[in-house]
């Protein structure tokens, strides 16, 4: 590596200058005259959070297997060194060779969640890159988003040149071959975008028209040319253990909030919670063989240094080889010294033999996702257990000599009522009295603690509540409130502790999230404010929301606290996940219902995820 782009004068005087040298172990180093596209890609958050995601890791990967690409990594400034940059006319820079991002063919930015938006401004303009897709020219970066929220990319839509809908391992190296063509041509810069929205999962934002209805919900949504796509599908890899995977992944010098192995064992879910967008937008389920998976380990464990593996999936439990694979990874902890981390697993396939399995490996506190307090509202979301599902789980946990749980809950979910949140805190009361009724005063080590928090509910597009409305954040309140009150009056509360998230953010999530093209202008405005970091607590302002809503006469509730129509066009009604709408509107008719969905693998509900032709809808029935 050269000249570093930061000197030692601005180095000295920032938070963690480690962020921005790069030279980190395992960084791929190629000689730049061998290159013809050049491509940097970003998570819009601090270093330590993008750093620990996984879907840079493998794009990282997957880009540098190409002999004529070289892909570098690129985050947010700290709002320190963001600051330096605009006194002193810095340009934003790669990692990996200090270049400037303007000076690359394409500019790649995951969006993994709406409250970073403001984040992807400050990168593009910082990058030195016109805020505004049409004022590129040719010779300018190209700049591609991707990621879940890209599902919806409507308020972000005047910003990319366009969007990657689906998993990148399936197009991409199409759109890098068409791109070569148009660099060593005379071929324009809307030619190519053109010819471009004509692959698999590319999405074109300038080459579609949206109307709107004198209510203010959309209209249509057209192609502005013939030959442009009306829809655009969702990409899936469908033969998942041949797909690439980073072997040798990048180890930063400072900690990073996931700092260990990844081990991704599953994509997608069987279960169909009703509120969940991953669940159904990564569908179909498809797993990773056991014996690749092994390998997959001892690989990366020799090739970071790292002594902690985790696996990554949406529901580790619902791996049909988990028992093997925890075998494993224990023989490992008893040779290497390797702990294994675990995501939240399902109550109901949570048994005391992998618990102990477990146990031996890390001891730490056991999460538990209940989501709702009562029955009646799991069944609403299609959750998937019960009462005694819960209190079996805590119970075998309880043995295997865990006394701290956590629990996790939604408020504000469809047709919830107090006699739901009252649910809540008689649930977590009924884990700790499992707790006294389970383990003997002198097996006891200190008391009990049940840690329960409640996220405030959020409707996402492509999962059956997208036509629920939020409720009011005064309301929010009120039911935190409620559910406090209720925590305090049970008879272990010196046990029990219940914690509520922020709303205001919240709401601004929930008008991103089913938002359309008008709110540009907006986070345009927000944005020349002052605001990012806004998933971040201590930067967060909503009054400079407010006053861009106001002065572009956007009324928020319009996009969060009314109910939509059946027969509404949605902002992202042109984009094709796999999973229809009319499965979709039928689990949204179930869940006022009460009816439940049986999970993939008891039942196919014939979602439309089939039509990938692989994973769990073409696994072989016993």
């Amino acid at each position: 590596m050269g000249k570093l782009a930061l000197s030692e004068r601005i180095l000295m005087n920032i938070e963690k200058p480690a962020r921005y040298i790069g030279n980190e172990v395992n960084i791929v180093k190629k000689d730049i005259k061998d290159i013809d596209i050049r491509f940097a890609v970003c998570f819009p958050d601090v270093y330590e959070i993008g750093m620990s995601y996984l879907g840079i890791q493998i794009l990282y990967d997957f880009f540098n297997r190409r002999s004529d690409t070289y892909c570098e990594r690129v985050y947010s400034p700290w709002p320190d060194l963001d600051k330096i940059m605009r006194e002193e006319n810095i340009k934003l820079f790669s990692l990996e060779t200090q270049t400037p991002i303007s000076e690359f063919d394409w500019l790649g930015i995951t969006i993994q969640y709406e409250m970073c938006y403001t984040n992807i401004l400050q990168v593009i303009e910082l990058s030195g890159i016109p805020l505004y897709a049409k004022d590129r020219k040719k010779g300018d970066t190209f700049v591609i988003g991707g990621g879940p929220c890209s599902v919806n990319p409507e308020p972000l839509a005047d910003f990319f040149d366009m969007f990657y809908i689906g998993e990148g391992e399936v197009s991409y190296n199409e759109i890098l071959d068409l791109y070569k063509v148009y660099k060593a041509s005379d071929m324009t810069r809307e030619d190519f975008l053109r010819k471009a929205s004509c692959i698999p999962g590319v999405y074109v934002p300038s080459l579609y028209d949206v109307s709107y209805n004198e209510d203010g919900t959309v209209h249509a949504i057209n192609p502005i040319y013939d030959d442009v796509p009306k829809t655009i599908k969702w990409q899936a890899v469908t033969d998942f253990d041949n797909v690439p995977y980073p072997m040798k992944p990048v180890v930063p010098y400072i900690r990073a909030t996931q700092d260990r192995v990844t081990l991704e064992i599953m994509r997608g879910c069987i279960r169909g919670c009703r509120f969940c967008q991953a669940g159904m937008i990564y569908r179909p389920t498809r797993q990773k063989n056991v014996e690749m998976l092994k390998e997959y380990a001892r690989i990366m464990l020799d090739n970071t240094g790292y002594e902690e593996i985790s696996l990554s999936s949406l529901s580790s439990s619902d791996y049909e080889e988990l028992d093997e694979l925890l075998t494993f990874l224990i023989e490992l902890r008893d040779n290497d010294h390797i702990n294994v981390s675990l995501p939240s697993l399902r109550i109901d396939a949570f048994s005391l033999d992998v618990m102990s399995k477990v146990q031996d490996i890390k001891k730490s506190s056991l999460t538990f996702a209940a989501e709702a307090g009562t029955q009646r509202l799991r069944d609403v979301i299609n959750k998937g257990i019960t009462e005694e599902n819960i209190i079996k789980g805590s119970h075998d946990a309880f043995l295997g000599g865990w006394d701290k749980v956590k629990l996790y809950f939604m408020m504000g979910l469809p047709t919830e009522t107090d006699e739901d949140l009252l649910g809540i805190a008689e649930l977590a009361e009924k884990i700790s009295e499992e707790y006294f009724d389970t383990v003997p005063k002198e097996k006891r080590n200190g008391r009990v603690m049940i840690n329960a928090s409640s996220s405030y509910f959020v409707p996402k597009p492509f999962t059956p509540f997208q036509w629920a409305p939020m409720i009011t954040p005064e309301e929010y309140i009120r039911r935190a409130y409620f559910v406090k009150d209720a925590f305090a009056r049970q008879r272990n509360k010196k046990s029990l502790k219940f914690q509520y998230h922020d709303a205001e953010i919240t709401v601004l999530e929930g008008v991103l999230a089913r938002g359309d093209r008008r709110l540009g202008k907006v986070l345009y405005d927000v944005y020349k404010k002052g605001a990012i970091y806004d998933a971040w607590t201590e930067f967060f302002n909503m009054n400079r929301y407010k006053e861009a809503f106001d002065e572009n006469d956007v009324d928020i509730n319009f996009y969060v606290t009314r109910e939509r129509a059946d027969d509404e066009i949605f902002p992202w009604e042109h984009l094709d996940v796999g999973v229809s709408r009319r499965f979709l509107l039928n689990e949204w008719h179930n869940a006022k219902a009460g009816v439940v969905t049986p999970n993939c693998r008891q039942k196919c509900s014939g979602c439309g995820a089939a039509v990938y032709k692989g994973g769990v809808c073409f696994e072989a029935k016993n």
